[in-house]
């Protein structure tokens, strides 16, 4: 195949990709054997008004591919992106500890090439999951043990279902063929600001664990890791306390995918002298302005209907070499609570596929690194967390969330009212940013404001509501690993995903699960 680059209106139909095609390249349309988007974008800058570049990979006879590749410059080569993993045998069962990104496609992978992988998540299936999340989001129960962070799909499932793609290579695209499989809409193979939606997501994980155990595979839910045996220097097994006792597996190849809330796994980790780094990560505040106030920001008054709700990202650096950025932008979307621990608030943000909820949100990130925490333990960024969570509890004295007017807080002032009503479903409480975020997070988000207005005018909305603390953005700890991907000083751990401090996000988180399946299956290749 090869491809080419076109423009597409923004109602355009498989059709005009043919006609577009046409229009490109010296090419009639019954010439085209197939084709299809690879990559979609909207451009709102061009002057002949608001539509998408696309690339689209292009099928015609060989030597016609071969003509407008010798002769032309619009064209190129369209790479196979398959993935070929050979069937394996392993000398023990692969085990796989967590369920979200990373462990879920881990699992899949190495339950495709028949190495009947057993799989522990300390959460709940999410059908049961959703229970107790939505108990949590009504009432202030939590549960530690299953709530937004811990339980099948992960902390991904309930952020939205953003997928960052950005180059595609052969493990994202096993990837997003396995999620539009299971039930993503197929744009997310070529969007650019493709997102599948917190209220679809569980169907598609549940048709991934289906898959897997079909597969051969065996989950077990309600099981927390304990301990790891080690011996020579290598993974020899491990063990599990579920609801009813604690249970030994033996294993020499250990995926450990607990993402970036299960602290009592980077305690574990440290006492058995895993080798283990500080990481810096963010810290900071949900913003949420109107839904309908970002659309015009972002398209100008007026916008054709067609366009999905307005995103944005935006970044900047200021002197001293901080970093204040955007992250997690979700378009008519919901603030949600997101602890894992008794005693302390998190925020989250995310969408259901629709993104069509009152108010748009975004997380406002200082960046943070280890010379900001209070030692050189490698679980120091930990201790910042906790800090900051508690310290925000303890002004609520419960689960609902400090808030402030964006306008007070530019100008170090309270209002009792908020014109922009909080979307965090526990309730919110108007308290002063700096009462729980340090001094240097909240100088540092001041000074960013005027820089993302004048990047994009209007930013600046007084009534804009300030929601947090945002702190478990990524993790504060990364589990080191060697060429080989298991970890630097004992061989059969591998640490995978978002947790270890390798990935961002779920198609990232994803990625490092396939990879990590890759490469066990590999070094014991029949």
């Amino acid at each position: 195949m090869i491809k080419t680059n076109i423009k597409l209106e923004l109602n355009y139909s498989y059709d005009s990709v043919k006609d577009a095609i046409c229009a490109a390249l010296p090419i009639k349309r019954e010439e085209i054997i197939d084709c299809h988007l690879v990559k979609r974008t909207l451009n709102l800058n061009d002057k002949g008004g608001i539509h998408y570049d696309a690339t689209v990979a292009i099928s015609l006879s060989p030597e016609r591919e071969y003509g407008l590749l010798k002769m032309r410059k619009r064209v190129s080569e369209y790479p196979s992106y398959e993935l070929n993993i050979p069937q394996s045998k392993l000398n023990t069962r692969p085990i796989v500890v967590g369920f979200g990104p990373a462990g879920l496609f881990a699992a899949l992978i190495l339950a495709e090439c028949g190495a009947a992988p057993i799989v522990f998540e300390r959460g709940l299936p999410v059908d049961e999951r959703d229970e107790r999340v939505k108990l949590f989001s009504t009432l202030g129960i939590l549960d530690t043990e299953c709530n937004v962070q811990f339980g099948e799909g992960g902390a991904g499932t309930y952020s939205d279902g953003k997928l960052k793609v950005g180059a595609m290579d052969k493990y994202k695209m096993k990837v997003l063929k396995t999620l539009v499989e299971c039930g993503a809409p197929e744009d997310v193979l070529f969007s650019s600001t493709a997102h599948v939606g917190t209220d679809r997501l569980s169907g598609i994980v549940k048709k991934i664990r289906e898959r897997i155990i079909y597969l051969g595979g065996e989950i077990h839910f309600s099981s927390r890791l304990t301990d790891i045996s080690v011996k020579d220097g290598a993974v020899c097994g491990i063990t599990v306390k579920n609801k009813e006792n604690e249970e030994k597996y033996d294993t020499d190849a250990l995926v450990l995918a607990t993402g970036h809330s299960a602290r009592d796994m980077f305690i574990l980790l440290s006492e058995k002298g895993v080798a283990l780094e500080a990481r810096g990560f963010g810290i900071g505040v949900r913003l949420e302005h109107p839904r309908e106030y970002i659309n015009e920001l972002v398209y100008g008054k007026g916008y054709p209907d067609l366009l999905e709700s307005a995103s944005y990202h935006l970044v900047t650096h200021l002197k001293g070499g901080r970093s204040v950025y955007s992250f997690c932008m979700c378009p008519g979307g919901t603030v949600v609570p997101a602890a894992s621990c008794h005693g302390g608030i998190v925020t989250n943000g995310m969408s259901e596929f629709a993104r069509d909820g009152e108010n748009s949100n975004a997380a406002f990130l200082v960046s943070v690194t280890p010379s900001d925490f209070s030692s050189d333990s490698p679980l120091a960024g930990i201790e910042l967390q906790k800090k900051i969570e508690e310290k925000a509890y303890s002004l609520t004295d419960s689960y609902k969330a400090p808030c402030q007017r964006l306008g007070d807080f530019l100008n170090d002032t309270l209002t009792g009212t908020l014109p922009t009503k909080p979307t965090y479903p526990i309730g919110t409480e108007i308290h002063r940013t700096e009462n729980y975020l340090p001094e240097f997070i909240t100088d540092s988000l001041r000074k960013s404001i005027n820089d993302f207005d004048d990047w994009m005018r209007g930013f600046y909305y007084p009534d804009a509501v300030m929601t947090g603390p945002e702190t478990r953005t990524t993790s504060p700890v990364r589990v080191l690993r060697g060429e080989s991907l298991d970890s630097l000083n004992i061989k059969g751990l591998y640490p995978a995903g978002e947790g270890a401090g390798y990935a961002g996000g779920i198609i990232s988180s994803a990625r490092d699960g396939v990879i990590i399946a890759e490469r066990i299956l590999m070094k014991n290749r029949c």
